[in-house]
């Protein structure tokens, strides 16, 4: 059976680090836990489940105290969790059932992280998998009879182990200043963080936020050779655009030549650009490309539900101005394949 390290930076984690580690503490031989400032009972809830706790200071940057976590850990494997996060009692027997049947060779085991759909910030659908428990020490290994090489990839495992997330409050505000700290500091951003800023920013960014990642966004754009991360540059710069009300700025980002490929958050934009100018024939063509043609890059919504009920905005107010009956029929069926679309499978979102 593999050894296990609980590795966990906290501050002010009262109200849930009792409820995380009561489901996890009796399955791994040691807690690391850090703490980076709490001013609350943190510290001494977590001294119920272990002596090792560390005052860090916190210097805006996870990954500095998360490497500092696991730098204390000397077991054979790391677990990394949050305190907002449960093990739950199937998942728990599925975790020792893993510690004692661990393959030497696997180096990373992923397990499906599920955060409710009021909970998330950064990801389109309510269950992904996360890499959760990591090999503390890697060997190096040859491989190939001949031409031979030493494997650098890492051996994953995708367990069925289930890790539920229970965030008690929005830590977006946190991360949007994390994101412009961090292009402060180095003017770039890796290409991991562009593209979670530009998701975070479509799925719970208020007007300030958008307003106050231009500079990093119109810095970004200028450079940008990724097609991809391209996209999501110019989907964050066409909003800006649209709620400064700079007309001429939308329409030059939004309307370029983009040839067969359709991305659904610059169609919504596009269609929400008619829509507040109350053109609402040209808003429901490209709300109807959002849901029926487009693919979403940032937000599942803007090409799924949020497309549909603005359709169906759309027909109603049509329906007001020609007084046609047949468009409020059109309404309610949009209304109803929104509806159909948040949950078709429980995935959605």
């Amino acid at each position: 059976m593999i050894t296990v390290s609980l590795c966990m930076i906290v501050k002010n984690e009262e109200e849930v680090l009792d409820r995380c580690l009561s489901s996890i503490a009796h399955l791994v031989e040691e807690i690391i836990i850090v703490d980076t400032g709490s001013t609350d009972r943190t510290k001494e809830i977590a001294a119920r489940y272990t002596d090792q706790i560390y005052d860090y200071p916190w210097r805006q940057d996870f990954s500095e105290a998360r490497n500092y976590a696991f730098s204390k850990a000397s077991m054979e494997y790391i677990y990394s969790a949050d305190a907002d996060e449960v093990l739950p009692s199937l998942s728990q027997q599925k975790f020792r059932n893993l510690k004692e049947a661990m393959l030497p060779e696997i180096e990373i085991v992923q397990m499906k992280y599920i955060t409710e759909p009021e909970y998330n910030t950064v990801i389109n659908l309510r269950c992904e998998y996360r890499p959760k428990l990591y090999k503390r020490l890697r060997t190096f290994v040859w491989e190939d009879a001949v031409h031979e090489t030493v494997r650098l990839t890492p051996m994953i495992y995708d367990s069925d182990i289930e890790v539920m997330h229970y965030p008690t409050g929005d830590h977006s505000e946190r991360d949007f200043n994390l994101f412009l700290l961090s292009f402060d500091r180095k003017k770039t951003l890796s290409k991991k963080l562009i593209s979670m800023y530009a998701k975070e920013l479509f799925m719970v960014g208020r007007e300030k936020d958008f307003l106050n990642a231009e500079p990093v966004f119109l810095s970004l754009y200028e450079n940008e050779e990724d097609p991809v991360l391209y996209e999501q540059e110019s989907a964050v710069l066409i909003r800006i655009a649209r709620l400064k009300g700079d007309s001429e700025r939308f329409i030059s980002l939004a309307l370029i030549d983009r040839g067969e490929g359709l991305i659904a958050e610059i169609c919504y934009e596009i269609g929400e650009y008619f829509f507040r100018n109350e053109e609402y024939g040209n808003a429901a063509h490209w709300f109807s490309k959002a849901c029926s043609e487009a693919e979403p890059l940032l937000n599942v919504h803007l090409g799924g539900d949020m497309a549909y009920f603005r359709l169906a905005d759309c027909c109603e107010y049509l329906a007001d101005k020609e007084g046609k009956e047949e468009l409020r029929e059109e309404a309610a069926k949009y209304r109803r394949a929104g509806e159909e679309w948040k949950m078709p499978d429980g995935d959605n979102s």
